[in-house]
């Protein structure tokens, strides 16, 4: 079974290195201007750096939270949804699925707009487009992620701003995020058991090592390696599609507004039932699994 996996982590590589190898001068161009942490590669951090660059990504949770419920609700309701969560405040577990239902919506109408727009020049001015494109696309996928993690429990997350990244923690917070929206493996209990152990009450500094260099963060891992690949055949094919004017910007728009509802409603699903969101929930037997391996983190590093 291990030789098969190495065997397997060969072909993937070689792949890749043959795909870098064939891209003309154009689209290195593209992987440079994409490449924010310059490391000489496309992967996941770069397009999470790219999308929180957009204006308007970040997302603060009192004000949108406040905006969202104070519309049903009196002002005491809404202090206590914005100090605790929406489960804990009491509200009903359907008017939160319809607000996460309008907030997907939403996004997916201002993206799929833009990225249509942002498809239409051909010929080289596609060097300049399909880093923008990226950055609209995802940098909405992340507005409608923050937005999805308060509705259904969580705390601010640290997004840092333009002119500072954001700590390794929130990184690969949103990481799995990505992953469970791209129905990556692993991807969707990590980031249940994440929201379970949140909504247990468990130490932030546990989670944070177990994020960063403990039990979820192999996984964290694997969904960077399975970004990479995949970012790098969307350079390519990119390129060839917005080679062609017109055509171009409409298939662009019409990927974008089709791709986005499904991804966004993987990472609903998975948010609306753990311990933040329904404090009835049963853990899966995979769940209760990695928080065993947490638990004895906990134990090592105390």
């Amino acid at each position: 079974m291990k030789n098969d996996t190495s065997q397997r982590t060969k072909k993937e590589e070689k792949a890749e290195n043959k795909l870098k190898n064939a891209l003309s001068a154009p689209q290195k161009a593209i992987v440079q201007a994409i490449d924010v942490n310059g490391n000489g590669e496309i992967d996941i951090e770069d397009i999470i750096a790219l999308g929180m660059r957009v204006p308007g990504i970040r997302v603060n949770r009192e004000d949108f939270l406040r905006r969202e419920f104070m519309k049903n609700h009196p002002e005491n309701v809404v202090d206590k949804i914005v100090q605790l969560n929406p489960a804990q405040a009491k509200i009903n577990p359907r008017e939160v699925d319809k607000l996460a239902d309008e907030v997907i919506k939403f996004e997916r109408n201002c993206v799929s707009g833009i990225s249509a727009a942002l498809g239409m020049p051909g010929g080289i001015a596609m060097v300049g487009t399909i880093p923008a494109d990226l950055a609209q696309y995802y940098g909405y996928l992340l507005r409608a992620t923050q937005k999805l993690m308060y509705l259904y429990g969580f705390q601010q997350i640290d997004t840092g701003n333009e002119k500072a990244m954001m700590d390794s923690e929130t990184m690969n917070i949103l990481i799995l995020c990505m992953g469970v929206m791209s129905g990556v493996q692993g991807a969707n209990t990590a980031l249940k058991t994440m929201a379970n152990a949140l909504g247990r009450g468990v130490e932030q500094r546990l989670l944070r090592f177990s994020l960063t260099k403990g039990t979820i963060y192999p996984i964290v891992k694997s969904v960077s390696k399975w970004f990479g690949v995949k970012m790098s055949k969307q350079i390519y094919a990119g390129f060839f599609r917005k080679a062609i004017p017109v055509v171009g910007g409409a298939l662009g728009g019409g990927i974008t507004f089709f791709t986005f509802k499904p991804c966004c409603d993987r990472l609903k699903d998975a948010l609306k039932d753990t311990y933040l969101s329904n404090p009835l929930y049963h853990e899966t037997e995979e769940e209760k699994e990695m928080n065993k391996k947490i638990e004895v983190e906990y134990k090592e590093i105390n």
